[in-house]
């Protein structure tokens, strides 16, 4: 599929369903506490009664879904990086069934001649005023702060770098995020209708800023992500244990500790913004 998408369709035998809802029945039996006797000592007529087709099939799926899935990203060599899209085609009880998934695959990525990118980014910001009568040619000490200089040179990189995000991530992390935003509205007592005119928009022009926003987040990520694997930036335990070490609730540092992934990413990210500044 186009935008590093991959789409697979999978059928289900009925003789496979009906030996995985069996299988199923027989796990949730083990579980059940009925008045009477003892937990996994419940007889399967019993059992029957009590266990719903739904509790069953709801039980099979959540054994056999993720096993297809794993099988599928191995047998495919694929890179999943998003949690994949699962539609039921076709799912009659007592005939097979067919399920399409769809899966968001890692982008690849041209960064081009990203040093050059930056190099002419900062070339253009140290570049002196040309003086003109009636102006201080004075740069504002803002314009002069390294954040202008940095986002600069992500607007560039975005600009340059070819890399495309599955439209499968775009469209779910939107209904996501709309949907936040639906409830936030609704909390302060507004209705969709009064809040976009307050913001003067429509709901096509927020989806559309919205979906740019979730856009760049993702390309961004992973821009940074092989910059800093070409170049080699990585994050020493000691990096870390200077975080660690500045959290004085051993409890919280503990926490800490146990998330050290979350805080190495976040270390890596801002030394390869570090590398983009002082190119």
């Amino acid at each position: 599929m186009p935008k590093n998408t991959a789409e697979v369709e999978v059928v289900l035998p009925a003789s496979y369903l009906k030996k995985q809802k069996e299988e199923a029945f027989s796990r949730l039996q083990k579980e059940l506490v009925v008045e009477g006797f003892r937990k996994g000592k419940v007889p399967s007529s019993i059992a029957k009664k009590h266990l719903k087709d739904e509790q069953i099939l709801e039980e099979a799926l959540r054994k056999i879904l993720p096993e297809i899935y794993s099988e599928i990203v191995k047998k495919e060599s694929l890179s999943p990086i998003y949690n994949p899209k699962i539609e039921f085609v076709k799912a009659k009880d007592g005939e097979d069934w067919q399920i399409k998934i769809t899966i968001a695959l890692r982008p690849a990525i041209n960064l081009k001649d990203y040093k050059k990118i930056v190099k002419d980014i900062k070339a253009k910001e140290k570049k002196p005023d040309i003086w003109v009568p009636g102006k201080d040619k004075e740069k504002k000490p803002e314009e002069k702060d390294s954040t202008i200089l940095l986002n600069k040179i992500l607007e560039a990189l975005l600009k340059e770098v070819e890399i495309e995000i599955s439209d499968l991530i775009l469209d779910e992390e939107l209904n996501h995020r709309l949907a936040l935003l639906v409830d936030d509205i609704r909390k302060i007592g507004l209705t969709t209708e009064d809040y976009l005119k307050s913001k003067n928009t429509t709901m096509d022009q927020l989806k559309n800023s919205y979906r740019k926003e979730i856009e760049d987040t993702y390309k961004l990520e992973f821009i940074l992500n092989e910059i800093a694997d070409k170049e080699n930036i990585k994050v020493e335990t000691s990096d870390l244990e200077k975080i660690f070490s500045s959290i004085t609730d051993e409890k919280q540092k503990e926490i800490a500790r146990q998330n050290s992934y979350y805080y190495a990413s976040i270390l890596r990210k801002q030394k390869t913004l570090d590398y983009l500044i002082i190119l």
